[in-house]
């Protein structure tokens, strides 16, 4: 179980990085939106599924990957995880790299599952 020092880390985070619920992104999907979908979850996650046309970056290494998406700042970047905590992180990162446009989907792939049902 992850620390309170994690959980109070990402609760800091999340107030500086911009939220979207799981029915929004597919509504982003649904309107033919133009922006990248990263799913930053491990490996062994994926087997369980991913959102379609997510690209599959673990978290550890996106900051070191990020410019095989994108080197556009401006670009839209929506990022996921199991939960929506790594993702915050994530997130979080990409815009001290400069990224403008990143946001994070709260509740993950698994509101993601859920939302579809």
């Amino acid at each position: 179980m992850p620390s309170p020092e994690y959980f109070q880390l990402v609760n800091e985070v999340k107030r500086d990085v911009t939220e979207i619920a799981p029915a929004d992104l597919r509504q982003m999907i649904d309107a033919g939106e133009d922006f990248s979908l990263i799913d930053v979850r491990e490996p062994d996650e994926w087997q369980q599924g991913t959102v379609p046309g997510a690209i599959t970056i673990p978290r550890g290494v996106l900051e070191l990957k990020i410019d095989q998406v994108t080197t556009d700042k401006d670009r839209k970047i929506v990022l996921y995880c199991a939960g929506g905590m790594r993702s915050a992180l994530a997130a979080y990162m990409l815009q001290r790299m400069g990224y403008r446009k990143v946001l994070s989907m709260v509740g993950g792939y698994k509101g993601w599952r859920e939302s579809q049902g």
